[in-house]
């Protein structure tokens, strides 16, 4: 494994830096969420204290993973994630709910109160009605 893509593999692989951009990436979501306007990848890097490169690989592959982030170029440009009202109940079956069970042990139930919350709601998902 000698190839630049079995190192990049590799390094993807390092559970402290999986974790660090999960949680980056959970935070960025938040927070676009409860911006009204859109945020520049500097504001952005400042509050997460990681450089704008980062950011700007976190916000890529966000967007890749299908999340409505809107990047505008240029002076007076910035993240924004599309605003919108839940259309109604998510209906997930068992291995759905267990995905996100894992995820977020490994994340930490607790690492925001948002995960907490979610936590919560698939355990409650779980338990017999």
């Amino acid at each position: 494994m000698n190839s630049p893509a079995g190192r990049a593999s590799a390094a993807s692989r390092d559970p402290y830096l999986t974790l660090r951009r999960v949680e980056r990436q959970q935070h960025l979501i938040e927070r676009l969420h409860t911006s009204s306007s859109r945020l520049t990848l500097g504001r952005l890097a400042n509050e997460l204290g990681v450089t704008e490169r980062t950011v700007a690989r976190d916000v890529e592959r966000l967007r890749h993973s299908g999340v409505p982030i809107t990047v505008v170029p240029g002076r007076g440009g910035g993240v924004s994630i599309e605003r919108a009202t839940p259309s109604g109940r998510v209906e997930l079956d068992l291995p759905e709910i267990a995905a996100l069970m894992a995820s977020l042990a490994a994340l930490g139930p607790s690492a925001s109160e948002s995960a907490a919350s979610a936590m919560r709601k698939l355990t409650a998902a779980l338990r017999p009605g």
